[in-house]
């Protein structure tokens, strides 16, 4: 059992924010631009989540991006991919697309279903300054590629990224370190992961709900829909499910910060004024992808 000497503490819980985006697609959007600098290097994570297909049927038809990476996380659901480099994918349940805007691509994730539920998570990583114009790129990972891991208390977990219980993630990053988990608690079981106090990270709650242990007894609740910013004092950070017959199911992410200004322009994410300016332009006059 992983032993921590003081588990990080809950800084501030915040709720997510009604919004939508793409063709009119109902999301909540939980990091918020406000909190770039104290969640650096994350950028972005909506969550969406519906079984009424007026909510998420149009997609997002083509948008650009550069300066920063997505991870698109399917819980359900079936969306299609395609992007001005020429690629394409179908990102269906349990499986994630990773993308690396970089100097920037067109792309359009549009729903392949007409009912049923779409729910997901999409994420933005920011780049570092030296790789904001790198040649884009993306991997399709599918649900059974996604590493796991199951403890003696029963908790499962999904490693998309980073290392959890001596298993490597999909995917590795250099400067950002990122951890990204997928936990499914079981009621009461109790689950701890070492951090690096470099890392800032966070907890998303979205089944049941969650108590961020400051001890082995006490600690902050952590509510359905729900974002723990955890402190950065402390060597991990401990999670009980509560108590009851639904499983609970978090996001646990943790990355690097970059500590780089950040100048953001809608779907653009670099270091300066004039680096968005030069990429409106950019776009403007079909020099994306």
């Amino acid at each position: 059992m992983t032993q921590l000497t003081q588990p990080r503490r809950v800084e501030r819980i915040v709720t997510g924010q009604a919004t939508q985006d793409g063709a009119g697609v109902k999301l909540k959007r939980v990091l918020t631009q406000d909190l770039q600098r104290r969640l650096d290097p994350f950028l972005m994570l909506d969550n969406f989540a519906s079984s009424n297909p007026e909510d998420w049927g149009a997609g997002f038809p083509d948008h650009p991006h550069r300066g920063f990476e997505t991870v698109t996380y399917m819980i359900a659901g079936r969306m299609r991919h395609r992007d001005s480099a020429g690629h394409e994918g179908l990102l269906q349940n349990g499986g994630v697309q990773w993308m690396t805007a970089g100097r920037g691509l067109v792309h359009s994730e549009m729903p392949e279903q007409e009912q049923g539920t779409m729910e997901g998570f999409q994420l933005w990583l920011n780049l570092p300054a030296e790789r904001k114009l790198c040649e884009p790129w993306y991997r399709d990972i599918q649900s059974a590629e996604i590493p796991v891991f199951s403890t003696p208390e029963g908790v499962q977990g999904r490693v998309i990224a980073g290392q959890a219980e001596g298993v490597q993630g999909a995917v590795q990053r250099e400067r950002t370190e990122p951890l990204y988990l997928d936990l499914q608690l079981p009621p009461g079981a109790v689950f701890r992961q070492p951090l690096p106090a470099t890392h800032n990270a966070f907890i998303y709650v979205y089944r049941g709900q969650v108590d961020v242990l400051d001890g082995e007894d006490y600690g902050t609740t952590v509510p359905l829909h729900s974002m723990a910013i955890l402190t950065n004092e402390g060597d991990g950070v401990a999670l009980r499910a509560a108590e009851g017959a639904e499983t609970t199911r978090v996001l646990l992410i943790a990355g690097r910060p970059l500590g780089e200004p950040i100048a953001q322009y809608g779907p653009f994410v670099m270091n300066t004024r004039e680096e968005l300016i030069q990429a409106v332009e950019d776009f403007q006059n079909g020099r994306l992808g």
